[in-house]
Order: C-alpha cells, then sequence, then structure tokens
C-alpha cells in the first residue's frame, strides 16, 4: 500500500469518526492528498450552445457547464452528446447534424481549449488524462437516426471518435422504437428492434462502441440485452421506482442490465428523479402535454416555461437515493453519473451544475458508501463497461 493510499484512508476514517461535520472538510483533504475519484459524466449537452458559438472557457451565469466549473468540480472525464433532433430526420439532414455536433466537441472544445481538454477514445486514455491534469472528452451520439439506416455512416463515425450512440431519441427510428413517442397513433412502431436494428447492435459490437439504451421502449431494451455481446448502459436515466416515467428504468430492467455487466447513469434532471416534478412538468405529465401540443409552437414555447418554473424542485439527496436504490436492488458495479446537464431545464438544489459534483461525494460519504464504492459510482463502474466493448472489438 503506498503512502498516498494510506494517507487517503486515514483522512476518510477520521471523518467517519468525527461525524458529519469532519466529513464537510474530508472531501477536499482528500482530493489534496490525490484520492479524488475519476469523475466521469456520461451525458452532458452543452454542445448545443458550443455549435451556436458558446465558449466554454471563461465562468458564465447561465448554463450548467463551462472550464472553471469543471476544474471546482473535479471533473475527469465527459461524454459529450452528439445530439441530433428528430427533425434532422425529417430533413434528410440526420447525418449532417451529426458531423456538426462531433465537429463541436472535437473543434470548439477540445481544440480550442487544449490545456484542459484531451479527445479520449478508450478507457486506457481516459485514465491518462486524469493522470495528467487533463479532461478527457469524449463523444457520444444521441439519436441513432444519425447514421441515416446505413452501417457505413455508423462505421465513419466511430473513426472519428464516437464511442457510443444512443439507439434513438424520443423519436421511434426505422429500426428500433422510443420511448418518446410510445403513445403516439401516428408513429409506426417496430415492437422492438428490427432486424436491421439488430444488425446495427451488431456492428457497434463488431466496433467497440458501447450501446447505450436510454431513450429506448422497454421493448427494444429487452431485446438489445438479448443481441449484444458487449453490456449495454443507460448514459442518462434514472429509476422508475422513484420517478414513474417512460425515459426512466423498471426494477426488472435495472437488474436485467446489471447482471449483464451494465450500468445505468443517473440523470440529474427533476422530472427523473422527484414524482412530484414530474406530475408538475410540460413535458412528462400526459395531460398537460397533449394540451401543449395543440398550441402554435411559439405559444408551446412559452406555456412551457411558465408550467416548468412552478415545478416542485428535488434536491441533492433525490440524487443519492436513486444512486442508493439501484445499489439496494442491483449492486454497487450498476450504477454510475450521466447529469444531462445542459440538456435539462430544471436541476436539484444542491445539484445545480457540474461544480457540485464534491457536494454528491460528500453526501455519499455522509450516508455510509467507502472511498471504494464512490470511486466506482463516480467513473470505475462506466470503465468497466468500456472495456467490455473493447475487448470484445472485432469478435465474430
Amino acid at each position: 500500500m503506498t503512502g498516498k493510499l494510506v494517507l487517503v484512508l486515514a483522512l476518510l476514517m477520521a471523518a467517519a469518526a468525527c461525524g458529519g461535520s469532519r466529513i464537510d472538510s474530508t472531501v477536499q483533504e482528500v482530493s489534496a492528498a490525490g484520492g479524488s475519484p475519476l469523475l466521469i459524466d456520461t451525458h452532458n449537452d452543452v454542445t448545443s450552445d458550443t455549435v451556436k458559438g458558446l465558449d466554454i472557457g471563461p465562468r458564465r451565469s447561465e448554463g450548467h457547464t463551462d472550464i472553471p466549473r469543471l476544474r471546482e468540480g473535479r471533473t475527469g472525464a465527459v461524454f459529450f452528446a452528439a445530439y441530433v433532433a428528430a427533425g434532422y430526420a425529417q430533413k434528410g439532414k440526420a447525418a449532417y447534424r451529426a458531423l456538426e455536433m462531433i465537429d463541436t466537441i472535437r473543434h470548439d472544445i477540445v481544440a480550442r481549449h487544449p490545456d484542459t481538454f484531451v479527445l479520449a477514445t478508450t478507457a486506457d486514455e481516459i485514465e491518462a488524462a486524469h493522470r495528467d491534469g487533463k479532461i478527457a472528452a469524449l463523444i457520444g451520439i444521441e439519436g441513432g437516426h444519425a447514421i441515416e439506416n446505413s452501417l457505413r455512416l455508423l462505421r465513419q463515425f466511430y473513426a472519428l471518435g464516437v464511442r457510443y450512440m444512443t439507439l434513438t431519441h424520443s423519436n421511434t427510428n426505422d429500426w428500433a422504437d422510443s420511448s418518446g413517442d410510445a403513445d403516439n397513433s401516428g408513429v409506426k412502431h417496430h415492437g422492438g428492434l428490427t432486424a436491421f436494428g439488430r444488425e446495427v447492435v451488431a456492428e457497434m459490437n463488431r466496433l467497440g462502441m458501447m450501446v447505450d439504451i436510454s431513450h429506448v421502449a422497454d421493448k427494444t431494451f429487452w431485446d438489445v440485452l438479448e443481441v449484444s455481446k458487449a453490456p449495454p448502459f443507460a448514459s442518462h436515466s434514472s429509476c422508475r421506482a422513484l420517478s414513474s416515467i417512460p425515459r426512466n428504468m423498471t426494477d426488472e430492467m435495472i437488474v436485467a442490465l446489471a447482471k449483464k455487466g451494465g450500468t445505468i447513469q443517473i440523470n440529474a434532471g427533476c422530472e427523473f428523479l422527484s414524482q412530484a416534478s414530474a406530475d408538475a412538468s410540460s413535458w412528462t405529465n400526459k395531460g398537460t402535454a397533449a394540451r401543449l401540443r395543440r398550441l402554435p409552437p411559439e405559444e408551446r414555447r412559452k406555456a412551457a416555461r411558465e408550467i416548468d418554473a412552478k415545478m416542485p424542485r428535488p434536491t441533492l439527496a433525490d440524487v443519492v437515493a436513486h444512486i442508493d436504490h439501484v445499489v439496494k436492488i442491483a449492486g454497487i458495479g450498476a450504477v454510475g453519473i450521466g447529469t444531462d446537464f445542459d440538456g435539462v431545464s430544471c436541476v436539484p438544489a444542491g445539484f445545480e451544475d457540474v461544480s457540485r459534483f464534491p457536494a454528491l461525494e460528500k453526501a455519499l460519504l455522509e450516508k455510509g458508501y467507502s472511498a471504494a464504492q464512490i470511486g466506482k459510482i463516480f467513473g470505475g463502474n462506466i470503465l468497466r463497461v468500456m472495456r467490455s466493448a473493447e475487448q470484445i472489438r472485432g469478435s465474430d
């Protein structure tokens, strides 16, 4: 055992012995001793702003993400979302938009701030960046319609650095059902994955690209679990037992995913964490959402903002409750962090942005989690999933 590790363990034991007041400063001391866990956030949507010209270098008063706050949060790696809205598929420009989003990660984030970020494509590169004091930037495509039904495009996206793809967004595509339009009788649903959808998953396995099941319909999830050789994961979802919305996962799904070796990465959006928030939300309350859909677009957006401004707000304790729920039903290896920061409009009190990861670490310590367990939750588990995908790469 190294002297540094002995010091880290001593600090944590002292905190536990002295109670909550001591834990309040222990996170900072552990970090100074070199023991802060490698924090990997598997879904951040600030790219929807950087593609429009935002520079995340300076601190800003709006949004959830910038370099000063990433540093304050001791963030080790971020999977930035190459989000492709459904409208681009309708216009035949889904792949075009995916390329724009990949470029904003590579150019506007990594190349613009080389002292802070390094592009990473493997688990080893994430750990190497962390050792060098850099934040590893990774790319995840959000919305399988981005490949325009082409395995050739999927392979090209992988070559550009994409290391996971969310099979659907809120829209069902030509080969996989989404959880976002299950009640829309005007949408052609497939009953899960189509034959081509299974080919997509198989090709992702062959490439070593992680299969993300956030946003998919429940039947699609079960089909993926059956066909995928590598463990799938949910890049930004939470527990349906605590907030019953289709975007969250049932206990049965979480346990099955864990048995496959995958993880659920907890989403920080209010509706994902709190049933009270979900019931009051403009998009997760079915009656409200149906009423708003009848309004013209600008009126709809204005009404949604007014409704969501009155939404009950969860707290950091709700984030911990979701993590705790997964651990209790599926084990410490089944859970991670996928905040959806800058992709959600409402976030919990006490967990407002990327600077607040140390507060989550402190809350988990107070809950009784060990440093080793927090290390798994913050990054160790998703590194395992990523390595599993890498090991299966190239297999028949």
